[in-house]
């Protein structure tokens, strides 16, 4: 009996806490469908939608936030991936002392980071004779998204059975085969994890994008905190809404896949 109270309890309090994180995205996506521009509701509309594909302003600034989230996500994702192989054949202390060093940014505030950045790229544009835009700001965007990687690679890593790329080599394979064909099949659950990590990151991110962007350069974030000076357009809740589905079927997709790996491994073994 107390068994079956804890499980009613425990589903009650898990369902309030998602009510509690999603309810604020369900109104949001509730409004974007509003006639009026208030929270009052004044009837069913898509024109909102039809309005946000035609606003060349708000457009320009999904591609440029896209465009940095896909290249720093694919980079970060590569040099992460590589760090946390490297860091791997650290032994003992070396290799906690650099997984310590590599957490840190994780942990650091995003305003130091945005701070120091923008005084980086300040200092190399006097010498360089370059303004920061599009370029610093997909550095940046690198920079704060590798350990995000790192952090989803290094538990698959240790999980790994240290043999298998030996058994590759053994079985006929080259340092390269063995590598891409075993090493990286291996880890590809957490590389995906941190490249949808990485990607959702730099597409939410505003105070790195903020200090590093320069006077021209103007993403999606940077875009709705102008709209803060006058009334925001409930055009910005059809924008929320559609990234919003977009993640979330990416997720979904990644998920059903890594279900279906482990289903044929399982049948495999």
């Amino acid at each position: 009996m107390n068994t079956r109270k804890n499980s009613v309890v425990s589903k009650l309090y898990t369902a309030l806490i998602l009510i509690f994180l999603y309810m604020p995205i369900a109104v949001l996506i509730f409004y974007s469908f509003n006639n009026g521009k208030t929270t009052v509701w004044k009837g069913f509309t898509l024109k909102w939608y039809e309005q946000l594909f035609k606003d060349d302003n708000i457009m320009n600034a999904l591609y440029n936030t896209l465009t940095i989230a896909v290249l720093a996500s694919v980079f970060a994702t590569l040099l992460g991936t590589a760090a946390a192989i490297g860091i791997n054949n650290f032994k003992g202390k070396k290799r906690l002392i650099i997984q310590n060093v590599s957490n840190i940014p994780i942990i650091s505030p995003d305003i130091v980071t945005g701070v120091s950045l923008m005084l980086l790229f300040t200092f190399l544009g006097v010498i360089f004779s370059f303004e920061m835009g599009f370029f610093t700001v997909l550095l940046a965007h690198i920079c704060f998204c590798v350990p995000f990687v790192v952090l989803s690679v290094m538990p698959r890593i240790k999980k790994m059975d240290k043999s298998i790329y030996d058994a590759a080599l053994d079985l006929g394979c080259n340092q390269w085969q063995a590598f891409y064909k075993v090493i990286i099949h291996e880890l590809m659950p957490g590389i995906s994890s941190g490249l949808l990590m990485s990607f959702t990151y730099s597409l939410d991110d505003f105070i790195i994008t903020y200090f590093t962007r320069g006077a021209k350069f103007q993403n999606l974030s940077i875009e709705i905190y102008s709209m803060t000076h006058r009334r925001i357009s409930p055009k910005i809740n059809a924008l929320s809404a559609l990234l919003f589905l977009a993640v979330l079927a990416i997720m979904l997709l990644i998920n059903l896949r890594d279900r279906h790996e482990e289903k044929v491994r399982a049948q495999k073994t």
